[in-house]
């Protein structure tokens, strides 16, 4: 009953933040700066470093969107959220939209009044053990204390897969990932089951990594992305084409390397309309031509910011996976430039 009412308060939120949200561009072009919901530091997605400044994965997803609207991808202020207040703060305009691992899920969209504008890394639920706990599989996990995000749906998918094998568990309910790494490197948890993206990123800033393991059953669906709230259509196009434009500037082969010389000049169409020296796609979004040029000068194409944020040259060692293109055996696919 407790979640029911959380869900409506929320609802509520949402929708009247919805109906209030229109003009979110003329909000933060007036503030000259973009407020960027993400989450309290997780390694390769978003987390300040040894100065300070926000880097990762989510990150540059709030920095393009920056680069596309006001020409600077500095002009972020990035908000630091918790899984239990980031839907709270996003309904109310404490942020204009949220990058922050977030997933895309029926109730979140329909329930909670929030438009998700694409997926930027495809995931699933999985569990992390030390080696000497002595287990090879989720399956052998009965009993065990598991360390968990109150919140979420990694929380709700537990209680399915648990149930479903006819399993219990104690859970550790934990708010950040700093408590949740807290709780499992302590012994106060067994397991500690998040996106299997979160448990690598979560093990490379392990002292010692090696005496970890991620079990090998993914038990769900956890399409991320980022999202905003219902009723500035203008504003979901944006922070949308943003992505897109990241996804079609690596399957066209734009990287920020070549970009100046793609920008002057093409004989593929869709190049010259992504980049602005063809057509008006800019003027559509209320944004000058050059808006996804912009975006690719400051972090990369799709591939290039997924490689140096979270690839397998970084720390974190994620394959591409689900996440290569569609051309590639992958998901990762974008509606035209036309």
């Amino acid at each position: 009953m407790k979640k029911s009412v959380f869900l409506g308060t929320l609802a509520a939120a949402g929708l009247m933040a919805g109906f209030a949200s229109a003009g979110t561009l003329d909000d933060v072009q007036a503030r000259d700066a973009l407020k960027c919901g993400v989450s309290t530091g997780l390694a390769g997605f978003a987390a300040p470093d040894a100065n300070g400044r926000w880097e990762g994965f989510d990150v540059a997803v709030c920095r393009a969107v920056a680069a596309a609207v006001l020409g600077d991808p500095e002009k972020v202020e990035f908000v630091p959220l918790t899984s239990k207040v980031r839907f709270t703060a996003l309904a109310s305009g404490e942020v204009d939209m949220l990058s922050r691992v977030t997933t895309w899920t029926f109730s979140r969209d329909v329930d909670l009044k929030f438009t998700f504008t694409g997926v930027n890394y495809y995931d699933g639920q999985g569990f992390m053990v030390r080696k000497d706990l002595g287990v090879a599989s989720a399956t052998e996990l009965d009993g065990a204390t598991v360390c968990i995000t109150t919140g979420t749906t990694t929380e709700l998918n537990l209680a399915d897969y648990f149930r479903s094998n006819g399993m219990e568990y104690e859970p550790v309910p934990i708010e950040t990932n700093a408590e949740a790494q807290q709780q499992y490197l302590s012994g106060a948890c067994d397991v500690f089951t998040t996106d299997s993206s979160a448990l690598a990123a979560t093990r490379a800033t392990f002292e010692n990594p090696g005496e970890h393991m991620v079990l090998p059953e993914i038990i769900s669906k956890e399409p991320l992305g980022p999202l905003v709230r219902q009723g500035d259509d203008q504003w979901a196009d944006i922070v949308r084409w943003t992505l897109n434009a990241m996804i079609t500037a690596e399957e066209l082969g734009v990287t920020s390397a070549n970009l100046d010389e793609m920008a002057a000049g093409s004989d593929n169409p869709e190049i010259n309309r992504l980049l602005g020296t063809e057509g008006t796609l800019g003027e559509m979004l209320g944004l000058d031509n050059d808006w996804a040029k912009r975006i690719i000068a400051s972090v990369g194409n799709y591939g290039e910011a997924f490689e140096a944020n979270i690839g397998e040259s970084t720390p974190i060692g994620l394959s591409r996976g689900l996440n290569a293109l569609w051309k590639q055996g992958g998901l990762q696919y974008s509606p035209p430039f036309r």
